[in-house]
């Protein structure tokens, strides 16, 4: 009887591509992959712990499967990934969930396939997390789910230490793959028919800092040099760590792509520094003003967070005012969540909820009204998109184009992995429809 397993990811690319090492980890053991919880032999849930929300669906989750482990006794349920990873969230997860049979977090994620055999041998529980982050784990063989796309993580973890933020605390110190090693896993993707990169960070534009491998610059024009058509992205930029090189880096080959995601989170520089984001808005406009000096026509993309403590109308104007400025050609918007173990969580004048939900919806007001008019110039263009998959509920194929847009179209035949130029006949927030020429 076949083995199946069931991965179930919340959060960032970055853990996507963790759910990726697993189903190759898996895979390893006999298991494939199936569509349901109750179709698997050992599900996984790789978790989020950036904002509470994430976590309260995680548990809603794991809490469900407790009737079906009744019933499948031999069914392995493991939970790991940033959740497990915070202090003392391992035992509350065990003592909340006992019939949790593995519990992991992010610094021993490579070990999940011994966990598996400890628990199929007889051991009652696996309950295992590294305070240390420890070396970076070269040959591993993700199963990859995202064709033509694929995820490379360059580094790993955080020096940031945003004053809101989960992330060094659970992802650990950051630390850099050396250049030789991206660069090989990119040409052996790029030889395997992927046509879209993505270099995966929580901060990509400092990799490498602190040692003497080549910087990020460097790297990107190392792998857009690689032959064969295909597109090159990066996320995330933090904006204290970008420079003119990157910019000049980003300008020199079409193969990278002319869009950048570079987070602000606030327009005030009070809140800024509240944030210890360590840049002012004027060093961030500054940054903006580069960029667009060598690519005039990028896209830029960001993350913006309301009801950070102690924000007032002043300082949520200020942001306003910032994103008209730089005019955005999409933004992701979140209230702040308040993270236990961050130092934002202890300061006092926590926003009130009502006021956070009047800001929201005023911030998203505008950002999509800036998504509006960034996509009505596409009308009456042709740009090249990237097919990437088929929508059924729309019974039209769907890829992105260079800029982050993604159209939508019709063929006859399956176009997924091919670049097409498609005609924009119509422009929808975000979205784009048109047809092939």
């Amino acid at each position: 009887m076949d083995k199946r397993y069931h991965i179930v990811t919340y959060g960032c690319q970055m853990n996507v591509h963790d759910s990726e090492r697993i189903a190759g980890m898996l895979s390893e053991l006999g298991y494939s992959s199936c569509d349901s919880m109750e179709e698997a032999d050992v599900v996984v849930f790789n978790t989020c712990c950036i904002r509470e929300n994430a976590e309260n669906h995680a548990y809603g989750n794991i809490g469900m499967l407790k009737k079906l482990k009744s019933a499948k006794r031999d069914m392995i349920i493991a939970v790991g990934g940033c959740m497990p990873q915070q202090i003392g969230k391992a035992d509350i997860l065990h003592k909340k969930f006992p019939y949790v049979d593995v519990i992991f977090g992010t610094h021993n994620l490579n070990k999940l396939k011994d966990y598996i055999l400890e628990r199929q041998s007889g051991k009652k529980s696996v309950i295992e997390i590294f305070d240390s982050e420890g070396e970076i784990v070269e040959g591993e063989h993700p199963l990859r789910t995202s064709y033509p796309n694929a995820w490379i993580n360059i580094t790993y973890g955080c020096n940031n230490f945003c004053s809101y933020c989960i992330v060094p605390y659970v992802r650990g110190r950051e630390r850099s793959r050396l250049s030789e090693n991206v660069i090989e896993e990119a040409r052996s993707l790029i030889s395997d028919g992927y046509k879209e990169l993505t270099l995966l960070g929580q901060n990509v534009n400092s990799y490498a800092n602190g040692s003497d491998d080549i910087r990020f610059p460097a790297l990107l024009e190392k792998i857009s040099a690689i032959d064969g058509k295909f597109r090159l992205r990066f996320m995330t930029s933090h904006p204290k760590d970008f420079s003119e090189e990157l910019a000049k880096a980003i300008a020199s080959d079409r193969k990278i792509c002319r869009c950048v995601h570079l987070p602000v989170q606030s327009g005030s520089d009070r809140i800024l520094k509240a944030m210890n984001r360590k840049y002012t808005s004027a060093d961030y406009l500054k940054k903006i003003e580069i960029l667009k000096k060598y690519v005039p026509d990028c896209a830029v993309t960001t993350d913006l967070i309301v009801g950070f403590p102690g924000e007032t109308d002043e300082d949520f104007k200020a942001t306003l005012n910032l994103v008209k400025e730089v005019g955005y050609s999409s933004a992701f918007t979140f209230v702040y969540s308040k993270r236990e173990g961050t130092v934002a969580a202890k300061m006092p004048d926590q926003v009130p909820e009502e006021v956070c939900k009047e800001r929201i919806m005023e911030l998203v007001a505008l950002v999509n009204s800036l998504t509006r008019e960034h996509s009505a110039k596409y009308v009456g263009k042709t740009c090249e998109i990237l097919c990437e998959g088929y929508d059924d509920k729309r019974g039209l194929f769907l890829g992105r184009d260079e800029y982050g847009r993604m159209g939508y179209f019709a063929s006859e035949k399956n176009i997924i992995g091919e670049f097409v130029d498609m005609f924009v006949e119509e422009a929808n927030g975000v979205s784009l429809m048109g047809k092939i020429v």
